[in-house]
């Protein structure tokens, strides 16, 4: 395991794929950093960690006194780095699996409203093989609620004629997505229109490519998202996971139901799913108005 190389990834990987801030980024990094050298100190490393290791460290931080806050901040950075190595094949465990971290409030994520995702979506114009590809590439990200490494990952054939991606998710679990017509329409225009003036490889296999005709990286998507949020004049710090969260939003704002939400954004638990009913609480005081005998004014008296 190549350290150095193995951290600048994953950081690209929290600010891209995760859409953490900076600040978030950076402490994260920090208190991965501070592992590492509790490590050597013993003679260990991250790639040969075991669960008593992670078992020293918090005793070890436990004997700091630091804040709950902070505790549960160095665990979570200890489990989900160890989850994305374990994901990335580097690690075939995680030694962290089993560590409760101390029960905080859930920060709800940042969503774009439905007007925004339209200027967004509208944003590449079809003038070049680019702004087909970039149109495409935000429709079926919205349109399926995928992960930037799942529609990164996408090969050609993924999306059908029949209007469904499939795609493979953490874990390596398969799932079949429907996308919408005008996701569909976008995927077929860039792979009929752009694709071939992009790549002239025809031995390359992945739908999205880059101007050398090479599968698109995490990094590179980062910088399209952004430049389009520009130019659709959303002044939000858009990263490429809201459109997933908008995604789960507005399905469940049009009447949804959890378990088919939790389905199509691949989550194992149902309770990661209904975060996202905490998020509209205006539509939620709508519903009740509607729905209950004793929220209509006038009535019942």
């Amino acid at each position: 395991m190549n350290w150095a190389r193995t951290l600048a990834e994953y950081s690209a990987y929290l600010r891209i794929e995760k859409g953490l801030s900076e600040n978030t980024v950076q402490a994260y990094l920090g208190d991965l950093r501070q592992f590492q050298a509790f490590l050597e100190q013993r003679g260990g490393s991250f790639a040969g960690a075991q669960a008593e290791n992670v078992e020293q460290y918090l005793h070890y931080l436990a004997e700091q006194e630091l804040s709950a806050r902070s505790r549960a901040r160095k665990i979570s950075a200890l489990k989900n780095f160890f989850a994305y190595l374990v994901e990335e094949g580097i690690r075939e465990d995680n030694p962290c699996a089993y560590i409760s971290t101390p029960k905080l409030p859930r920060r709800l994520p940042d969503i774009l409203t439905e007007h925004e995702v339209i200027a967004l979506l509208e944003a590449p114009k079809l003038d070049k093989p680019a702004g087909y590809r970039d149109r495409a590439m935000l429709e079926v990200l919205y349109a399926a609620g995928l992960r930037v490494s799942e529609l990164l990952a996408l090969d050609l054939g993924d999306i059908d004629e029949l209007g469904f991606v499939r795609c493979t998710g953490k874990g390596n679990k398969e799932r079949i997505v429907p996308l919408g017509s005008h996701a569909l329409r976008a995927a077929q225009l860039y792979v009929l229109h752009a694709r071939p003036r992009l790549c002239e490889n025809v031995r390359e296999r992945a739908l999205f490519v880059n101007q050398r005709g090479r599968r698109l990286t995490r990094q590179g998507f980062w910088k399209i998202i952004k430049a389009r949020a520009k130019e659709a004049g959303i002044e939000k710090n858009i990263t490429p996971h809201m459109l997933r969260h908008s995604f789960a939003t507005h399905l469940l704002r049009g009447g949804a139901d959890l378990r088919s939400v939790q389905e199509m954004l691949g989550h194992a638990d149902l309770a990661t799913t209904q975060i996202y009913t905490h998020l509209d609480k205006g539509h939620l005081r709508d519903v009740y108005k509607q729905a209950h005998p004793r929220a209509r004014k006038g009535e019942d008296r």
